[in-house]
């Protein structure tokens, strides 16, 4: 094997990184390891008492060639010592700690970004980076991400939100910082995340529910206020539609042709839509389908089911059924787009109806992750029918002019 040439700051900075990391060996046991990300860690391996260990030395450019070789020094005189080269710098026997300054808090952020920011949909990347901005990073991103305890981030970070009356920011800024810090975990920078040891240290959010309308007599008034609509027919069919499906605003709008069969009557939603990465089937009720077939004559040569009212090679607007409502005459704390999936949901239940069947058909999560995938089809000839006798329900609201009747649940 040919003899191994020692690194220099030309050829570390041309590094390129692969699909998985590697190591790039100086001497001595120096080696810098290349992260499928980018980003450049060094590590010094040595023998204690026969057993091989590693020490983390810090990122690079953070911590240059010459400091990590300086380093060495340091390390082997605590051998000589019979002492441990990690215990000696952090105080502990864990192995991966860092002896040199360790990357700021916004550094780790910004690898964790360009990681797993392609995952995500455009809209989640924009919602997580105005949190950041606004709320963690001014406190937080200077500050060596090692020396971050979790009092400091409690004080810093959680106190000043708790104290401005939003407990749901508090609690969103705790989770999102700790998907930091748990990368830097898994990068080998930190040891622990400081925020899993700060469960109950901010008040339970108060849970916020979706604008609904539950009472049938209001339920009727808004079905003819529907049917009376006379804007763009795309967002006179969704708000048709909204109330027989109760499908996500987002899986309602980003609907196409090819997804759905009318003669089978079922609407067959891919994974990669759903909130919950599993693909979903909504039975169609004949009113529903009576709907999408007269929809079809006017946006069939779209691949859009709802196509946008300006750009037909987009999806409708994200806005545009809230937008309907509140010309109605609907404001956002009675009824949303989202409010119809509870609806549903509270007077089927009321109504006797399974609720596996009704949790189904709105494709909430499950606990085991696996099941969700394969048994997207569960229960689907009771959810036929179910969804057959929502839609007729609906009608007979729609019709009403006396006392309101519910329906015989089939559980």
């Amino acid at each position: 094997m040919p003899p191994r040439t020692p690194l220099t700051e030309i050829k570390i900075k041309n590094l390129a990184k692969k699909e998985k990391a590697y190591k790039v060996f100086d001497g001595q046991g120096l080696y810098l390891e290349v992260m499928p990300n980018g980003s450049k860690k060094w590590r010094l391996k040595y023998r204690l008492k026969g057993v091989e260990k590693r020490i983390s030395l810090g990122g690079y450019p953070e911590v240059s060639l010459k400091d990590a070789r300086l380093s060495i020094a340091e390390v082997k005189k605590a051998l000589r010592d019979g002492k441990d080269p990690v215990a000696e710098r952090r105080g502990s026997a864990e192995e991966g700690l860092a002896a040199l300054p360790s990357p700021s808090f916004a550094q780790v952020t910004e690898d964790w970004l360009k990681r797993f920011s392609p995952h995500w949909a455009p809209k989640t990347v924009k919602k997580k980076l105005e949190h950041l901005r606004n709320h963690i990073l001014p406190a937080t991103g200077e500050r060596p991400i090692a020396e971050i305890t979790p009092s400091e981030f409690l004080a810093k970070v959680l106190r000043p939100i708790e104290s401005r009356g939003t407990l749901e920011t508090a609690h969103r800024a705790k989770m999102l910082s700790g998907q930091v810090f748990r990368f830097a975990v898994a990068s080998g920078i930190i040891n622990a995340d400081p925020t899993q040891t700060l469960k109950g240290a901010l008040p339970p959010a108060a849970i916020k529910h979706r604008a609904s309308i539950t009472d049938p007599a209001r339920i009727t008034k808004l079905l003819r206020d529907l049917d009376n609509y006379d804007g763009h027919i795309v967002v006179r069919y969704a708000l048709k539609l909204t109330p027989l499906l109760f499908v996500r605003p987002g899986e309602l709008r980003h609907a196409e042709w090819p997804e759905i069969n009318l003669e089978e009557a079922i609407w067959r939603i891919p994974a990669e839509k759903m909130k919950m990465k599993t693909p979903h089937l909504v039975p169609l009720a004949t009113q529903a389908v009576t709907l999408l077939a007269e929809l079809r004559e006017y946006t069939g040569a779209n691949k859009w089911v709802f196509p946008g009212l300006r750009a037909g090679d987009r999806p409708m607007s994200d806005a545009a059924v809230n937008a309907a409502l509140r010309y109605l005459g609907y404001e956002k704390e009675e009824i949303s787009a989202h409010g119809f999936r509870s609806m549903a949901s509270t007077l089927l239940n009321e109504q006797g109806y399974n609720r596996d069947w009704i949790e189904r058909q709105l494709a909430h999560s499950e606990r085991d992750g696996v099941r969700a995938a394969y048994n997207y089809a569960e229960y689907l000839p009771e959810r036929r029918k179910m969804m057959q006798d929502w839609a007729d329900y609906l009608d007979g609201l729609r019709a009403q002019t006396g006392r309101i009747t519910e329906p015989m649940a089939n559980t």
